[in-house]
């Protein structure tokens, strides 16, 4: 333990010897992870608002449906509706880590007003249950959102009502085909007008009473029911225990995990992983080249006393040590500074907020986060150390390596 606190304290004499080059070298390494911790930072946050968007606007944690619904459903979906009150639901629901069990049935159709007809996807949805489960997917832009699952109303996507040229207040007509094979129509009047994140949806969408889509379409069922647990993170828990519990041949009840159905967001994870991996390897190459080179005009200062210390016997793994231990405290300073530096800057970058314009295919903007997690600092804090850590390999060894007598030269 002696020997080791005295290599350490050598070591540090050594790297104050030239302090400025010495806090230039910190300054990089702190500065690359700093940028690290911003970057993904901020791409950690993108994934984390894509994944809850599509977790309470779409798809819950998990959707449960009648077996081949998804590939099978578009055809007939009315061939596939669950009951809507059943006992499995209130199983589900009842489960300690479920926030709630949301029930949607999807109805097409056309939507009439005056002389304009146009037409619409709609899901017909618990207004309690969605105030939860919608939470920052769907903002209400006009009027308000619907009052009650009685209610004999309607909420349109801005693009929709705006083409149809309704607003709050507005009486609609709504046209779909019926489990028979019927048409039904029913009228109802424009509670609010919002928008959502995708721009598409809202030229066609809308939304009403749970009970409402089942009088338009007479039925009695629904397509999806959508558990809300408390932790995305226990979504693979909850989905094994859900299957388990209720087998597919005996319960006829397929379990689908949101990132199932979430082509777009893993697509756009795996392109942003990429380019991450990118920047992680441009920083890594500024520090090990920017390590390196202040390491060897370090070894090409001192090389007369490397040369002493050999001719007195100093082993040259002594020597290779020395040097190394230079890296490793250098990596240590600089990768901990970095730290500390990333995490305030990215807690004073959230509060403020980033303003973000709106992205293809969205109608309104949205302010951006740097979300800092343990792994990342972590990460970034590995990254560095064992980048500076390499550095500091091929300087040390070169310095190890040097013939006594060319060495003792540089003291005349």
């Amino acid at each position: 333990m002696r020997n080791q606190s005295a290599d350490l304290m050598i070591a540090l004499r050594n790297l104050t010897r030239n302090r400025r080059r010495s806090l230039t070298a910190l300054a990089i390494i702190a500065i690359g992870v700093v940028s690290m911790v911003l970057a993904e930072g901020f791409i950690q946050w993108i994934f984390w608002a894509m994944r809850e968007g599509t977790i309470k606007f779409q798809s819950g944690h998990i959707q449960v449906v009648r077996p081949d619904y998804f590939t099978k459903g578009v055809a007939n979906p009315l061939a596939y509706l669950l009951p809507a009150g059943s006992a499995e639901v209130k199983t589900l629901e009842s489960t300690p880590g479920v926030k709630l069990v949301a029930s949607r049935l999807k109805v097409t159709g056309l939507v009439s007003h005056g002389e304009t007809t146009l037409a619409f996807l709609a899901e017909g949805v618990d207004p309690a249950k969605e105030a939860e489960l919608s939470k920052g997917g769907l903002a209400i832009v006009e009027g308000n959102n619907l009052s009650g699952d009685d209610a004999s109303e309607v909420i349109m996507g801005r693009g929709l009502a705006r083409n149809l040229g309704v607003s709050p207040g507005d009486t609609v007509t709504l046209l779909a085909t019926t489990s028979g094979g019927g048409i039904n129509a029913i009228e109802t009047k424009v509670a609010g007008i919002f928008t959502s994140t995708n721009q598409a949806y809202d030229n066609a969408a809308l939304r009403l009473p749970l009970s409402q889509a089942q009088s338009l379409l007479r039925v009695n069922g629904v397509h999806t029911w959508l558990v809300l647990l408390e932790e995305t993170e226990q979504t693979d828990h909850f989905l094994n225990q859900f299957r388990d519990r209720f087998p597919e041949k005996k319960y006829h009840l397929e379990f689908v995990p949101w990132y199932a159905r979430a082509d777009f967001y893993n697509k756009t994870v795996a392109l942003f992983t990429q380019q991450i991996n990118v920047l992680r390897l441009i920083i890594g190459l500024i520090i090990v080249l920017s390590i390196s080179n202040m390491l060897i005009m370090n070894i090409m200062e001192r090389t007369g006393e490397i040369g002493t210390l050999l001719a007195i016997g100093l082993k040259r793994k002594k020597i290779l040590q020395m040097f190394a231990t230079e890296g490793v405290l250098l990596g240590l300073a600089g990768s901990a500074a970095g730290i500390a530096m990333g995490y305030a800057l990215a807690e004073m970058i959230s509060s403020i907020g980033i303003p973000m314009p709106p992205p293809p295919g969205m109608e309104r903007g949205y302010t951006g986060e740097i979300r800092v997690t343990a792994g990342l600092l972590v990460s970034a804090f590995l990254i560095a150390f064992a980048t500076t850590l390499l550095a500091g390999l091929f300087p040390a060894w070169k310095a190890s390596r040097q013939q006594i007598v060319n060495a003792l030269r540089h003291n005349i």
